[in-house]
């Protein structure tokens, strides 16, 4: 029988030194009502306690909800996440001051995972992450000194080199539903992405665990279609019915029937970019689409592009995907990343990342925060703290082409546009472009090694990765490579035959993109 608990009686279900697995995509899938049960539980009686806690995605909205709520020293002993970016200031000052074990893993791979464990195998064996910092020959995916453990290993299969990802022993599985019945049948209409639901069930059955399922409301035994059910209730052993305001479609919205696949809203609807920039970037980063494309746009710079596509009215050109599941559609940013609307599928996770991995996306725009003379790209470490890696490996590493696009400074940059040229009116204190990065989340070597095209995409210059290094290929018109570029590089990079950036990206109305793609066809 199905038991429905009250958040306050979690706390008894999970025993000390327990593994828990949970779902989550910022807020989105992610069961916040259990999390509070056992936060309290812990402050009032002390236990649960040195918890470990696996999750594959970022959990939480920048401050005080999602995987913040372990936050506790004594409640949780080893964290293993593919992003901490929104998990709160608590859980990272745990990280920075190494009070509890930590790793940071692809994404991908600890969506997959449970999967694995589903069916007993004893891990996930994949070349992602080869050359990265999850490399074990790098840093093994360990960021805090206490983590000692060996979860990655290489190993050799026909002369070729692969990562093996350990599979732990799942004792607690949390998940989150829209609605169940009385037997436990879950759905998940109202979510607007699937994760990795129910193989995160089927893993903690598998291990001899509990299921413990967040759901909004609770309707009569067999009244649910039957393909509309996620998770069967023969994986679900208990049911928490959430308020609210632990129920959270994203980081930053309660419900957007959009969200969910309930509505179309008209594409006119989305306002052009700015003439900045970002939207500079955008678009020439955009001239790199091929018709019929598969694509992601990863969080921040890169979101740029989809606004570009719709200005430009070749959206319908490429299929835009997000690794949380969307297929079809313009992806959402800000505080709704990984989310969209107008989708025309929306798939498990592990699915997408299974496309990815397979080689999938043609064209890859991901975001450019730290680079080197190699070719290397850091978005997960900057300083003490540890955003992590998220799906950016598993990407990044697998597309067919990969442009990395952000400012080429930052701290403070101002441009604007003056007769189709770029004027840096204030120089970014910080530089992007360094003799080493601080953490590989992106191998140029292992990129070049393959043979995988790979561009670097500013507003003002344009570098692709050789066999022999870093190549300047373009710069915009009114920028001078000595004063504008190289003074604010750690490292000179080849120069042979630049050329100018298309002045008609400069200009206030482009209309130029769609002749280009056909043109790559």
């Amino acid at each position: 029988m199905i038991k429905v608990i009250a958040s306050n009686a979690v706390g008894e279900l999970v025993h000390d030194d327990a593994t828990i697995y949970t779902c989550g995509f910022g807020l989105a899938g992610y069961a916040e009502e259990v999390a509070i049960g056992i936060k309290e539980s812990f402050l009032a009686t002390g236990h649960p306690r040195n918890l470990t806690v696996y999750h594959a995605a970022g959990i939480g909205n920048c401050r005080d909800r999602g995987i913040q709520h372990f936050a506790k020293e004594g409640l949780l002993k080893r964290i293993v996440a593919g992003h901490f970016g929104v998990g709160g200031q608590d859980i990272n000052q745990l990280i920075i001051e190494n009070r509890i074990e930590a790793y940071n893993l692809p994404q991908g791979v600890l969506t997959l995972m449970p999967r694995n464990i589903a069916g007993k195998r004893p891990g996930l064996i994949t070349k992602v992450g080869l050359g990265t910092f999850v490399d074990p020959r790098v840093e093994g995916g360990k960021i805090t000194n206490k983590a000692v453990e060996d979860l990655v290993q290489v190993v050799e299969f026909d002369a070729e080199e692969w990562l093996y990802y350990k599979a732990p022993k799942v004792d607690v599985a949390i998940i989150r539903g829209s609605i169940a019945d009385e037997d436990g049948n879950l759905t998940l209409h109202r979510e607007g992405i699937l994760l990795e639901t129910i193989s995160v069930a089927q893993a903690a059955k598998a291990c001899g665990g509990i299921v413990i399922a967040q759901v909004e409301h609770i309707v009569k035994a067999g009244s649910l279609h039957p393909k509309m059910v996620k998770v069967p209730g023969l994986f679900v052993d208990y049911l928490v019915v959430a308020k609210p305001e632990n129920h959270y479609q994203t980081m930053g919205t309660y419900f957007n029937p959009a969200f969910a696949g309930d509505i179309k809203v008209p594409v006119d609807s989305i306002k052009p970019l700015e003439m900045d920039e970002r939207k500079i970037i955008a678009r020439r980063a955009a001239m790199e689409l091929v018709s019929n494309a598969a694509v992601n746009l990863g969080i921040g710079m890169p979101e740029g592009i989809a606004g570009v596509a719709a200005e430009e009215k070749v959206d319908y050109l490429m299929t835009l995907t997000t690794e949380a599941g969307m297929i079809g559609g313009i992806p959402a940013g800000g505080l709704d990343f990984g989310h969209g609307v107008n989708a025309e599928a929306v798939i498990e996770m592990a699915y997408q990342f299974d496309f990815y991995d397979g080689g999938g996306i043609d064209v890859g725009f991901l975001g450019l925060a730290q680079m080197d003379r190699f070719g290397n790209i850091n978005v997960s470490k900057f300083g003490p703290k540890t955003a992590g890696c998220g799906g950016f490996i598993n990407i990044t590493q697998t597309a067919k082409k990969v442009v990395y696009c952000g400012t080429f400074t930052a701290g403070g940059l101002k441009v604007k546009v003056e007769n189709s040229k770029l004027v840096i009116v204030q120089e970014g204190k910080n530089k992007k472009f360094l003799q080493d990065v601080e953490q590989i989340t992106f191998s140029g070597k292992y990129a070049a090694k393959v043979g995988q095209p790979v561009l670097y995409v500013t507003e003002r210059a344009v570098f692709q990765l050789t066999a022999a290094g870093v190549e300047l290929i373009e710069v915009a018109p009114g920028i001078d490579i000595e004063k504008d570029i190289l003074q604010h590089m750690d490292f000179k990079p080849i120069i042979n035959q630049v050329k100018q950036m298309d002045p008609a990206i400069f200009q206030e109305i482009w209309g130029g993109l769609a002749a280009i793609i056909n043109a790559h066809s």
